[in-house]
């Protein structure tokens, strides 16, 4: 079938989203669109990881219902989308009964395969991670690597378990052999040196007290709600059906493509597929994993009171600036820095001068020169646009086109068509109008909205003088 299925991370909803929520957003919204003018009918799902412990304790520092808090929550996450011109077809909130439904199903199909069995446990255990840790995990500080400054919790209880150990092996091979495909290597190799280093079983579930009765009851068990991670990581399948709508379900799993921060690696290389195995379902094909986002080069915390409102920056800046800014000044699978200081001067040299001053240059010679338009470039990505984005390189996508930019440009200085006759102007003029309609095209997975500008402008039969797609900042 020519479809393709792809995911963000399911984001905590314990507090509102920040400039880290948008880089995904944008980056699976790339995919999405490229794949769309593939021809491939597409289905881009997020969601609101709306169990996890976190989130009871946000609701009690507010003084409201759990239900409150992730309600009001999770709608923030679907507005940032909607503002950063990303459409979820799904968005599936953890607590939603269908979500329930799905969860207790794939729970009972890991039990009927004895993969899921009760032991007494003490661990360290990471609220904000959602995680045990061993000591050997941890940094000199007793602390972990995500979270530094918050102790972690000395828990003893009678949980469930699932036999991760069991699947050590096999996991390895559907690593080794790209089954599963992760992007970029080096987050293959962490994961396999993970797994190599000796696999234990996990505990998947928490007594009721510690949950404070709130997310997926166990089956078959009163006293236990899922751990966060049993539940969260299979909205990539309730949201599709799973456990309640099979006809959806077969349509669309398995996913094409989970996109991911690096944070989060462990649970979706190998959790994920672990309980996937188990319950005998298909495998997710690839993940795609990106880094985090230092703000003017320090760590984005609460307490440094550094973090970026990726919302106040579309309403300061524009939105297709700050999503240039995300796709092109970020590395796609690396650390990258947000600055206000360093958007400005993207935004002027890149954008105003760059993009904008090329279209408006090219606009005001047709309409001197009464250029009619009465072709259009042919809709073609060009092949190393098309490679770099099969890679999930957004950024060497956009330098690509960004040469292309600059050589119109050159082609404008050089030829100096203000300069020649009529026939020969209109020569040079016609190729330029090809040259930014291919422009556009390329660039309608990442600025859609300037895309869909330049586009209308150049189609023709008349080109006219717009006001400028980028106006200057002081």
């Amino acid at each position: 079938m020519n479809k393709f299925y792809l995911t963000t991370a399911i984001p905590y909803v314990n507090a509102k989203p920040h400039i880290g929520h948008a880089l995904e957003f944008v980056q699976a919204d790339v995919v999405k669109r490229y794949q769309q003018i593939l021809g491939k009918e597409t289905v881009l799902l997020s969601g609101g990881d709306e169990n996890s412990l976190k989130n009871v304790q946000a609701a009690e520092e507010e003084n409201v219902s759990v239900q409150e808090l992730v309600d009001k929550n999770s709608q923030l996450f679907a507005d940032l989308a909607k503002k950063l011109n990303v459409n979820f077809d799904i968005f599936q909130k953890g607590s939603n009964k269908n979500h329930y439904q799905s969860s207790q199903k794939l729970w009972e199909l890991c039990f009927n395969n004895g993969d899921i069995y009760r032991k007494e446990y003490s661990g360290l255990y990471c609220v904000g991670c959602e995680t045990f840790y061993e000591e050997s995990e941890l940094d000199e500080c007793g602390e972990c690597f995500e979270h530094p400054g918050k102790k972690l919790e000395k828990v003893t209880e009678e949980n469930w378990f699932f036999k991760l150990s069991k699947y050590q092996d096999q996991l390895i091979k559907i690593l080794e052999s790209d089954q599963i495909k992760i992007t970029p290597q080096s987050r293959k190799n962490e994961a396999l040196a993970f797994i190599k280093q000796g696999l234990e079983d996990i505990s998947i579930s928490r007594s009721n007290d510690r949950a404070k009765n709130w997310g997926v009851p166990v089956p078959n068990d009163p006293n236990q709600r899922m751990y966060v991670w049993f539940d969260a990581l299979n909205i990539y399948q309730s949201g599709v059906g799973f456990g309640w709508n099979e006809e959806e379900y077969k349509k669309w799993w398995p996913a094409d493509l989970h996109i991911i921060g690096k944070g989060i690696l462990r649970f979706h290389a190998v959790y994920w597929p672990a309980f996937i195995l188990s319950a005998k379902l298909d495998l997710p094909k690839a993940i795609f994993v990106h880094g985090y986002l230092t703000i003017n080069g320090q760590k984005m915390s609460k307490t440094l009171g550094n973090v970026i409102d990726p919302i106040e920056m579309v309403d300061k800046y524009g939105l297709d600036a700050l999503r240039y800014y995300l796709l092109k000044e970020i590395p796609s699978t690396g650390d990258g820095d947000f600055s206000e200081e360093r958007l400005k001067t993207v935004y002027n040299s890149d954008l105003a001068n760059g993009l904008g001053n090329l279209v408006a240059r090219v606009a005001k010679l047709c309409e001197k020169n009464n250029i009619e338009v009465n072709f259009a470039a042919e809709n073609l990505i060009d092949k190393n646009i098309e490679k770099t984005l099969q890679e999930y390189k957004f950024n060497e996508t956009l330098s690509l086109i960004w040469l292309e930019i600059a050589k119109a440009d050159k082609k404008i200085n050089e030829t100096k068509p203000w300069e020649l006759s009529a026939d020969d102007s209109k020569i040079i003029l016609q190729d330029l109008i090809k040259i930014i309609q291919t422009i556009a095209y390329n660039l309608r997975p990442f600025l859609p909205e300037t895309a869909g500008k330049i586009k209308e402008q150049f189609k023709g039969p008349k080109i006219s003088s717009q006001p400028p797609l980028f106006p200057r900042l002081a």
